[in-house]
């Protein structure tokens, strides 16, 4: 529901948020001159403080890589080296800290020049004594969470205008987003499109599951990609995928993949690469290894408790539809099949939770598992699973449906 105001009171307000930005431009003029200025001189000592190309230590260092040189065009070669050294060690240096930070994006996006709003300050979460217990969520008490009245960055109600975020409370003007550079003109028409719709669209908080991560799960993560000399914001093909997870293997079991975790790792490859490129972007990647950070490290009643009220609630209509005869446990493969439909975001029909068990057959007949045990899949299938053991099991896939991207994310359930 929005804030019901009168007319005179959204006259006052627009008058005071013109005011304020009319005297913000006043008083913006003479400081930018006055910091040109200063910047100006600052300039000038710093350029005399640092030391001049021509110095006597240099020229040693040049002498002595005349001498091991193999040849007269490799010592030539090697002369201007250190300046595309150094300013590749400062692009690498912003991509580490941006990654540190979880901020996902291309420096030219995060250009502000000449705009008003700042970009916001992402904290990452710290773990509670109390994380690993299991967290009490009844099935037939739903949170029914609203949406937020004003927009998470200009704080301004404009009604229709604002689009909300399907996982969390947030809502945004699509003009804001375009001002702070989170969504390129693409993703704005996309976010415009389905934002509204059953679909939804996640915003930049929720759909960067990176965030999810502490200060020491980052800290680890990052030093597996600088170990494996993996580049922050750059595109992975096949051979660098397999490489990395070669390199993951002996660390962890000084062993290298065998044939079929190759192949594992090729599909993995083939469902963050929907669209056949040949290559996965650097969001996919990030957001695929986080999740297996979160796998691997954390238990599922932790998983539980960073669902939002949203997420719960939707989970909820799906075990109450899967739960036809209201007794409070579903089968496995009920189970199996509510996980896959996480990811089907994209899809009508993944938005009905009236889902008969004969829905269930074709995936399980279809599936990898099919063909190595079917014996142990029909085991599976029967078991019973009640509603705390179903959120548990389904937290980490939900997780990883937050992501917009067509990439899946996360390896399914087989």
């Amino acid at each position: 529901m929005g804030v019901l105001m009168s007319k005179k009171q959204q006259v006052q307000k627009c008058t005071s948020v013109v005011s304020a930005f009319q005297q913000g431009m006043k008083e913006r003029a003479p400081s930018t001159t006055n910091q040109g200025e200063r910047s100006g001189e600052e300039g000038e000592r710093l350029a005399e403080s640092l030391p001049t190309p021509n110095t006597k230590e240099e020229g040693e260092h040049g002498e002595a890589d005349s001498k091991v040189g193999p040849s007269g065009t490799s010592q030539q070669a090697a002369a201007p080296a250190p300046a595309p050294t150094r300013d590749e060690c400062k692009v690498n240096q912003e991509a580490w800290n941006r990654l540190r930070d979880g901020k996902g994006v291309e420096p030219e996006d995060l250009d502000k020049t000449g705009h008003q709003l700042t970009p916001p300050a992402f904290v990452r979460p710290k773990r509670d004594a109390n994380d690993d217990q299991p967290v009490e969520i009844a099935l037939g008490q739903r949170e029914q969470p609203v949406n937020d009245e004003m927009c998470e960055v200009c704080e301004v109600w404009t009604a229709d205008d604002l689009f909300p975020c399907r996982t969390c409370t947030r809502v945004f003007h699509d003009g804001c987003l375009r001002e702070l550079g989170y969504l390129r003109t693409e993703l704005l028409q996309e976010m415009r499109e389905t934002a509204h719709t059953a679909t939804g669209w996640s915003c930049y908080y929720c759909d960067n599951v990176n965030l999810l991560l502490t200060e020491e799960e980052m800290y680890s993560l990052m030093e597996t990609f600088k170990q494996c000399k993996i580049i922050p914001e750059s595109c992975l093909v096949s051979d660098e995928l397999l490489h990395y997870r070669h390199f993951v293997s002996k660390q962890l079991f000084e062993k290298d993949l065998s044939d079929e975790q190759e192949e594992e790792v090729l599909a993995q490859f083939a469902a963050l690469d929907p669209e056949k490129r040949g290559q996965i972007e650097w969001s996919d990647f990030l957001y695929h290894e986080s999740l297996g950070v979160l796998r691997k490290f954390r238990t599922e009643n932790s998983l539980v408790r960073l669902l939002s009220a949203k997420e719960r609630d939707h989970v909820r209509s799906v075990f109450v539809g899967l739960d036809l005869d209201k007794d409070g446990v579903v089968t496995g493969a009920e189970t199996r099949w509510a996980q896959q439909s996480w990811f089907q975001k994209f899809s009508k029909e993944s938005q009905s939770c009236n889902v008969s068990i004969s829905h269930v057959g074709p995936i399980s007949e279809c599936s990898p598992a099919s063909s190595s045990s079917e014996r142990s899949s029909q085991k599976d299938d029967n078991r019973p699973v009640s509603w705390e053991d179903f959120l548990r099991e389904s937290a980490i896939y939900i997780l990883a449906a937050r992501p917009n991207s067509l990439a899946m994310h996360i390896r399914l359930p087989l």
